[in-house]
Order: structure tokens, then sequence, then C-alpha cells
């Protein structure tokens, strides 16, 4: 704006938020979990099943409804006060991107984003799927403050997860989302050939192979690790309208020559994914 800069805005959700385009105002999700393994064939075939997971899906609506008057437009030197009111829908972005970051922040609790799909918090310390051949409850909630060891401990746990025929997924969990409190250190265990936390100049393993995103939308001292290299991430855009103009009117009786409005009108929601795909590392 000619008065008002604004500031690059870098939308980092997609990272770890996959987009669900819907064609209905509510969805049930059902998926599969993971395919048995192998059993030794003794003559005839042993039937296994799969586990199935549902969750219920419904967007919410949001809209942008902004002014401008006709005298403030026709008096306009600069040329970009309507351009700039036009362009207000562009913060259906920053709305998604905060909210991607705040359902991770709140997200041991359902009240906000909801369940995930076995009916607990995303992060919780006893995740059982329905019916799964492990009945001891998973944990990918801790609370422990960003060091080099408690990423250790972190990291250790995502890798130990078991899918719902108790086996083992080895996940690599490679992006870790944080409260800019925790850059220096962060940076440091991702970027240092040497550990920074040591003075005997230590090998750093994790150096080269973990991506880091900041956003003060996570409360100070929190942070996250996540699987993000995947096609499934940990959350979901429920999308069911995509943001637009949905209509624009003037009102002759409005002040100052009357006022031009444009509403913006979209509907969708982030919803919880496979626990799996995150664990919650502090605070």
């Amino acid at each position: 704006g000619f008065l008002a800069a604004m500031a690059q805005v870098q939308l980092p959700w997609q990272r770890f938020t996959s987009v669900l385009n819907m064609d209905a105002k509510s969805i049930d999700l059902v998926d599969l979990g993971a395919a048995p393994m192998p059993t030794e064939n003794k003559g005839r075939a042993t039937v296994q099943d799969f586990i199935e997971k549902k969750m219920v899906v419904t967007p919410k609506p949001w809209d942008i409804t902004v002014g401008l008057s006709h005298n403030a437009m026709m008096d306009d030197q600069t040329g970009t006060l309507e351009t700039k009111v036009r362009s207000a829908g562009e913060n259906f972005q920053r709305h998604i991107n905060n909210i991607a970051f705040d359902a991770l922040n709140v997200g041991t609790a359902t009240t906000t984003y909801g369940a995930c799909y076995d009916g607990l918090s995303f992060f919780n310390d006893a995740h059982i799927d329905a019916g799964a051949a492990y009945q001891t409850g998973q944990d990918n909630n801790y609370a422990l403050a960003f060091s080099f060891d408690n990423f250790k401990t972190v990291r250790a746990a995502g890798r130990a997860f078991l899918d719902d025929q108790g086996e083992p997924l080895d996940l690599v969990h490679n992006l870790i989302v944080a409260h800019p409190d925790y850059e220096y250190e962060i940076e440091n265990l991702i970027g240092n050939p040497e550990r920074y936390d040591q003075t005997d100049r230590a090998r750093n393993v994790f150096s080269g192979k973990m991506q880091a995103v900041y956003s003060t939308k996570v409360t100070s001292g929190r942070w996250f690790l996540l699987q993000a290299d995947q096609p499934a991430k940990p959350l979901v855009l429920a999308m069911r309208e995509q943001p637009n103009l949905q209509s624009a009117w003037f009102d002759p009786n409005g002040p100052d020559g009357g006022m031009y409005y444009f509403k913006f009108y979209a509907r969708y929601n982030v919803f919880y994914g496979d626990w799996r795909l995150a664990v919650r590392g502090g605070n």
C-alpha cells in the first residue's frame, strides 16, 4: 500500500498439510489401515483383515466483507485503494496458514479442530487403533524442552511407532516446527556438522537431515517433529469452496458519497490426519 507497507508473508502450511477437495457439505472419510504381513501357507489360505478407519469432516464457512466509500475511491491519488480492497481475499491464505499452525499448537485437545480418527486428541499418550494387533497405548505427546538429547528421544519415539498390524513403521520424521525461541538450537542441530552442545567437536549425525519451520503461532517453548516428505501429511485441509469474491454491491445511502462493498467467501477447515506423522516435543 501507499501508506502502509505490508511484510512479505511466507506460507509454509502446505509442507505439513494435505488438501482434500470436497463436493459435499460433509463427508465420511473412510480409510484402510496397514496391509497384513505374509503368513506361512500350510495348505490353505489364511484370511487376514484390514482395519477400517473413519472420520466425519465438515468444513466451516468463512468470509471477509470490506467497504470503500465512493469519495475515497474517487479521490484516490495513488490508484491503489480499490485494488487493495479487492485483494483482501488474499488473506484467506494467511488464515489457512494460521489455523494449520494453531491445529498443531492445540493438538492435545479436541475442542477446536476435533479428535483424531481414533477418538483421542491428536497428541496423546494412549493411541490404540480399534481392533489393532497391539493393545498398548502409543505415545506421541512429550513435554521436553528442545535440546540435542531431547530431540534424540523424540525422534527415536517416532521411529518406533507401530502400524495397526503391530509392525514397526520406522518413520523418519524430518520437519521441525517450533516457536522462534528455539531457532538458535534447531539451526545448529540441522546445519552444524558438529554437536553445538559439546566442546569435544563430536560429529552431529543429524546435520543436513532435517528441515525447520518457525512461527509465532506456536506457543513459546513448544516444538513438533513431523513426517512431511510423503503424500500423506499430519494435517488435512478439507476444502469445500475455494476463496472467492462472492458478491459486490453499492449502497447509495452509505456515508461519504455511498459505499462499495466486497464480500469474499470460502468453506474449509483443518483436521487431523494420522497421529503417527507427528510428535509433540515440548511444553
